[in-house]
């Protein structure tokens, strides 16, 4: 893997997360769609949570701060890791997540302020995948056990796959103009 190129990747993605935030008035963030499903907001307090979460299991695995295992990724991780998307289907985050995750409406100024600490994390978490094992692995709830370096591929393919969700939603508020 890349890793200045995975994070380039990981950086474009947040800066149009951030140049995104400049065309929302809080009313137009917080509103849900015509399609239904999440509104910006939700989806923004979902992408930077899970990718600062992310970011502290690929930590644990540069550390080798995880439990031995011989397990690896499961066939859903091997599909993202392989072809750097999510399924070409809709995806629910599992329940377990869900429960802990559960997206709330957050203001345009709180988004702003999860893309610093998101890119800080990055900073600070890139630095640290030269040296990591690739046997220290922790649990990702869909994809099986990752690695550090998959970690960091996985908040890239993560963040990308989320700026599609937003075209969507920009969409449907389009169509019913």
């Amino acid at each position: 893997m890349n890793i200045a190129k995975e994070r380039r990747a990981i950086e474009a993605a947040l800066d149009s997360y951030r140049q995104q935030l400049d065309g929302f008035t809080e009313e137009q963030f917080a509103t849900t769609p015509p399609i239904g499903g999440w509104s910006y907001s939700e989806v923004y307090d979902h992408i930077l949570k899970a990718s600062l979460g992310s970011s502290i299991a690929l930590e644990r695995c540069t550390h080798n701060n995880c439990p031995p295992t011989k397990k690896g990724m499961n066939f859903w991780g091997h599909y993202m890791m392989l072809t750097s998307n999510f399924p070409p289907f809709k995806v629910q985050v599992p329940e377990t997540v869900a429960a802990k995750m559960a997206p709330k409406k957050i203001t345009v100024e709180e988004a702003k302020n999860l893309i610093i600490k998101v890119r800080k994390r990055i900073e600070d978490t890139a630095r640290l995948l030269p040296d990591a094992s690739l046997r220290a692995k922790w649990e990702h709830p869909r994809l099986g056990m990752l690695n550090a370096e998959q970690w960091f591929k996985f908040i890239r393919i993560h963040l990308q796959h989320h700026l599609e969700q937003l075209v969507r939603i920009s969409k449907s508020f389009e169509a019913t103009v």
